[in-house]
């Protein structure tokens, strides 16, 4: 019988301490094949530190991620965010979007302009011109799938997704209509990637709201 020379994992590497994440999320955090669990790569460090810690302490719900996250340290979760956002591999091609031009018009002027009527920020405003994001812990909006961002909008709305008081994207999200969300999810996630994408060093933006999460370093 011929054996498995696949490697194996050696505990105490980094590469165990990530093995639960990569089986849902891909090699390297590229995002998982579904759809559902999104990427990890390339993300700013901060970032994915808060959600480990907010999986962890309940302010986001996914029960298998607070399962898996029970108990570990802070310091543990910085590393394993490091080691995520230190990870630079290619976007795949977006995802075609059958929605009427209109439509997706609509979407790109809430991303790049906003709605300053409604009290609407743009995406670009906070996550960048290029959407890639902001150091140190604002994530970019390109690469996802459209069910993904939709649902956590939805979660926003809901509460299901919390962050540090004043919590600015639920008090975006609570504004959004079903149509603005329909609108914007199809445009972001239409988007290609350029290959130079990614976050804005810190202090290059002038946000427009006071965020609590931009304040828990």
């Amino acid at each position: 019988m011929a054996q498995d020379t696949a490697p194996s994992l050696q505990p105490g590497t980094m590469q165990a301490r990530v093995a639960a994440c990569t089986a849902c999320h891909g090699a390297q955090g590229r995002a998982g094949a579904d759809g559902y669990y999104p990427r990890l790569a390339g993300k700013p460090q901060e970032y994915l530190y808060h959600q480990l810690l907010n999986f962890r302490d309940d302010r986001r719900q996914y029960r298998p991620m607070a399962h898996l996250l029970a108990g570990l340290p802070d310091a543990y979760l910085h590393e394993m965010a490091a080691y995520f956002a230190g990870q630079h591999v290619p976007y795949p091609p977006p995802a075609r979007v059958d929605v009427p031009g209109p439509t997706l018009e609509a979407g790109r002027r809430l991303a790049l302009s906003g709605d300053a009527a409604r009290g609407l920020p743009a995406c670009a405003s906070c996550h960048g011109a290029s959407l890639g994001g902001l150091l140190p812990a604002i994530p970019g909006l390109l690469g996802l799938p459209r069910d993904y961002i939709s649902s956590q909008i939805g979660s926003w709305k809901s509460g299901q997704r919390r962050a540090a008081t004043p919590d600015c994207m639920a008090d975006i999200a609570n504004k959004l209509t079903p149509e603005d969300i329909g609108a914007l999810t199809a445009w972001l996630s239409s988007q290609p990637v350029a290959d130079t994408y990614g976050p804005e060093p810190a202090g290059s933006l002038h946000l427009p709201a006071e965020c609590g999460s931009q304040a828990q370093r």
